[in-house]
């Protein structure tokens, strides 16, 4: 099969690998019809983390079970499926517990050894952990396994920022970052019944997708020109609930200095250069929570879903550059010189 993989930084390839195939009892192979390139893949795209030559990468997608092992249950050749960014074995105490990214025996599609998203086929471990069945209609409709594929990472990392910060019926919520994430934390705030939603970010086409969402105030700022903005449409007090989708020093001091005394922080931006940005004794006089980190979205799943089927929320429009399996190199860089916002691909 064809498969993405990255070389060195700003060295992507589309090769010929090895044709995934079942090797435990528990796995499946799933044939992609839908994955994308993610933010975070940009990391390592630019050199600042590490990969081996060669290495798969990927970790979004969706498609078809054409094998499944002996010891498979609740998957059979032919179903429609979407796994999350990690899989997991669905049987240890962290996944009882709804934190299927700390599975012992879970793992990152495109670490060493295993397929990546961004080929045509996947070898899927613990599939009856993993996976989630999708209705079998849904892939001859375009929009919705576009929306549903949104479901593998961004819109479930994005709902994961909205309850960290602790988003309620009636309160007021600030997210810092326009990215895919961002935006889907917003559509994610506005489906927890936030009254007033304000999206940080400087890019209109960005911003204007936000509105869509259900953001009500878009600041255009940074810095402590965003701060002043925010605390203005505020009252001077700031919001209750605050989403950071960034992961930069100057992207968190943001999203403390917007918070209201007593509010909290849904943090989901994977941390990139000093990762800091928190003054403990700020946090601490004024009573600030930090809540969040890796993003358990099989736990969200199948509360999401239902949403998402039904058209309640449809996060389709996040990905604005479809690219076949060939174009993925150009979809990087599409994404790295900001001229895309999320890459489709539809191998």
């Amino acid at each position: 099969m064809r498969a993405t993989t990255i070389h060195a930084p700003f060295d992507m390839r589309v090769e010929d690998v090895p044709d995934p195939a079942v090797q435990q009892p528990t796995d499946v192979v799933v044939r992609v019809l839908r994955a994308c390139i993610c933010g975070s893949d940009l990391w390592a795209y630019r050199g600042e983390s590490a990969r081996q030559p060669g290495q798969r990468i990927g970790h979004e997608f969706l498609g078809i079970v054409e094998e499944a092992g002996a010891d498979v249950r609740g998957f059979r050749a032919g179903d429609l499926v979407v796994a999350p960014f990690v899989w997991s074995d669905g049987s240890c105490d962290y996944c009882a517990e709804g934190l299927q990214t700390s599975c012992p025996n879970g793992g990152f599609w495109g670490s060493v050894g295993s397929d990546g998203g961004q080929g045509e086929a996947v070898r899927v471990p613990y599939a009856d952990g993993t996976l989630v069945k999708l209705p079998a209609a849904a892939a001859g409709d375009d929009r919705l396994l576009t929306a549903l594929l949104a479901l593998s990472d961004v819109m479930g990392t994005g709902h994961h920022a909205a309850l960290g910060a602790g988003v309620t019926k009636g309160s007021t919520v600030a997210v810092v970052g326009d990215g895919a994430v961002g935006l889907c934390g917003v559509l994610a705030a506005r489906r927890l019944g936030a009254e007033r939603i304000i999206a940080l970010g400087r890019h209109t086409v960005r911003t204007d997708i936000a509105r869509a969402f259900g953001a009500t105030d878009v600041v255009a700022e940074r810095g402590e020109a965003a701060e002043a903005a925010v605390r203005e449409l505020t009252g001077g007090q700031g919001a209750h609930a605050v989403i950071e989708a960034v992961g930069t020093e100057q992207s968190m001091r943001t999203a403390v200095n917007i918070t209201r005394d007593g509010g909290s922080i849904g943090y989901v931006g994977v941390p990139h250069g000093s990762g800091t940005g928190l003054d403990l004794s700020v946090m601490f006089d004024r009573n600030i929570a930090l809540r969040g980190g890796v993003a358990p979205v099989r736990a969200y799943i199948p509360e999401l879903l239902p949403d998402v089927l039904d058209g309640t929320i449809d996060p389709s429009p996040v990905f604005d550059l479809t690219v076949g399996l060939d174009g993925v190199p150009g979809g990087y860089r599409a994404m790295d010189e900001r001229t895309a916002l999320k890459v489709l691909v539809t191998p």
